[in-house]
């Protein structure tokens, strides 16, 4: 009598789902790793279920999710078959008892006479000088008021605030409505579907990569130019420098734009 395999036997491993994902975003190995920092040969290497190169189960673990995340998979899955086929993660080691040491009793201190001595002469000393000196200005009557005599002290007016006239600035409807001249503004937002997207700026430094869930916007602003990739590029409504790009990729289709200051030219 067969035993039939279990769901878990007919589920793909890690390296083959992380490839197909990469294969349905119409992502390139060389993509992913631009993207993802991780050396080509070892994406490879994990698309052939190969973690031999990863430097060991931390990294591997490491590279499973930031590569899961680039081509639009949860991670949490992908790790925990991964600890279920090597072993799991290691055990905690039990933190080692605590011990509370010995309360040493304080010694009683014993009064130091010599200070209060020599406080009791500073204050005596204090008092006749106090004395002798008040003494001689209240029978002398001079340089002395009293306090009925004195002056009711006026308030002093503090600066008046004055309203403003000039009304509260009004926020525009769009941040796209009113973008600076001197720079290029691109807008993407996920209005179908979610779409992987990348930007960098003019000196190529990643500016923003990863999935742009449905409903969700980035804006992205540089002094020179702009360059996208989509990875889903008729999924997304695109605005560069206030202005709507009505054709920049169909349905599934990965597009690679650029976009400079003025009126939106694609690369």
């Amino acid at each position: 009598m067969s035993i039939g395999n279990s769901p878990e036997d007919d589920r793909p491993s890690i390296g083959q789902a992380l490839q197909h994902a990469r294969v349905a975003a119409g992502l390139t190995v060389d993509e992913v790793s631009g993207t993802t920092r991780v050396r080509i040969p070892i994406v490879q290497a994990i698309e052939q279920d190969d973690f031999s190169r990863c430097g060991g189960d931390v990294y591997a673990r490491g590279h499973i999710r930031t590569i899961a995340r680039v081509v639009g998979l949860d991670p949490a899955p992908l790790v925990a078959q991964f600890d279920a086929e090597h072993g799991g993660r290691p055990e905690p080691t039990a933190a080692a008892p605590l011990f509370e040491a010995e309360r040493i009793k304080p010694e009683p201190r014993r009064p130091n006479w010599t200070a209060a001595m020599v406080a009791a002469i500073v204050a005596v000393v204090g008092f006749v000088g106090f004395t002798a000196f008040g003494g001689n200005n209240g029978k002398d009557g001079e340089g002395t008021q009293s306090a009925g005599d004195l002056p009711a002290q006026q308030p002093t007016p503090g600066p008046t605030r004055t309203k403003s006239s000039e009304p509260a600035p009004e926020t525009s409807e769009s941040a796209i409505a009113a973008v600076p001249a001197d720079k290029v503004t691109v807008k993407v937002t996920a209005e179908d579907a979610p779409s992987w997207i990348s930007a960098k700026d003019h000196n190529g430094r990643l500016l923003h990569e990863g999935v742009l869930k449905k409903g969700d916007s980035k804006t992205f602003t540089d002094k020179k130019r702009i360059d996208l990739v989509l990875g889903n590029a008729g999924a997304v409504q695109l605005f560069v420098n206030g202005k709507e790009i009505k054709e920049h990729g169909e349905d599934g289709q990965v597009q690679r734009l650029s976009y400079t200051k003025g009126d939106p030219e694609a690369g």
